[in-house]
C-alpha cells in the first residue's frame, strides 16, 4: 500500500520561511510527477508547484520567485521550500504523486495535508 506523508507545516510570521516535505512509502515501481496543492478556507484547492520525473518544474504565478520545489528520488521525497511567506499563503498544503505499482497502471495518490499559517 502506498502512502504519502507530509510534514513541515506550522505557524510563521510574514516574511518567514518553511520547508514542507512529502515522503512516499510502500512498494512501488516508480514515482512520476509530484505536485503541491493548497487549499485555503472557503477557497478551491489550487496547484502550487509541479516537478516531473525528469525534474521539469512549474510554479503558480502567485509563488514564483518565493517557493522552490525539489525532489530526492533516493528518499522518495519531494520538498517545497517556501520563503517570503505572506498571510495569503495560509492554507492546508497537500502533495499529490503519480505512482506506478508493479504491473499496475500509474495513478494519483494524495497526502493528508499539512497546515501552514502565516501571521501578519
Amino acid at each position: 500500500q502506498v502512502q504519502l506523508v507530509e510534514s513541515g507545516g506550522g505557524l510563521v510570521q510574514a516574511g518567514g520561511s518553511l520547508r514542507l516535505s512529502c515522503t512516499a512509502s510502500g512498494t512501488f515501481f516508480s514515482i512520476n510527477a509530484i505536485e503541491w496543492y493548497r487549499q485555503a478556507p472557503g477557497k478551491q484547492r489550487e496547484l502550487v508547484a509541479t516537478i516531473s520525473s525528469d525534474a521539469k518544474i512549474n510554479y503558480a504565478d502567485s509563488v514564483k520567485g518565493r517557493f522552490t520545489i525539489s525532489r530526492d528520488n533516493a528518499k522518495n521525497t519531494v520538498y517545497l521550500q517556501m520563503n517570503s511567506l505572506e498571510p495569503e499563503d495560509t492554507a492546508v498544503y497537500y502533495c499529490k504523486a503519480n505512482i506506478e505499482l508493479f504491473l499496475v497502471p500509474a495513478r494519483d495518490y494524495w497526502g493528508q495535508g499539512t497546515q501552514v499559517t502565516v501571521s501578519s
